[in-house]
């Protein structure tokens, strides 16, 4: 299995409305709940308001489209970064899974897959 670094730093922030959200952009992950508006995007494209947020995260891409009858994929993924002790926010979307670490352990992050098998795309 392949996997791709994002170049892009990201943000983790919990939001009162989408007013100020820019959806123009690539990458732009949102979940509403009935307890939270919680936003995932580029750190440069913040809303002006959050509630909370959570700078400093860094990404990768599971590579090609994960059919849903495809078991531990992301099971895999974090198993091996926990027994790392790397905590991961993880979004998964129609066609793959998002990993996100916080920078200062990326680049062990990568390692650890790498050395695990999996492909790593720059």
């Amino acid at each position: 299995m392949t996997l791709q670094v994002l170049p892009q730093t990201f943000t983790v922030c919990q939001l009162s409305d989408l007013s100020l959200v820019d959806f123009s952009r690539t990458f732009v992950f949102l979940s509403q709940t009935d307890e939270e508006l919680s936003l995932v995007c580029e750190t440069g494209f913040v809303p002006q308001h959050t509630l909370a947020r959570e700078d400093g995260w860094r990404a990768l891409r599971v590579c090609g489209v994960l059919e849903f009858s495809m078991v531990g994929v992301l099971a895999r993924l974090s198993s091996l970064l926990a027994a790392s002790g790397i905590s991961i926010f993880a979004i998964s979307t129609y066609n793959t899974d998002y990993l996100l670490t916080k920078a200062e352990v990326f680049d062990r992050a990568l390692e650890t897959l790498s050395t695990a098998g999996y492909a790593i795309l720059e």
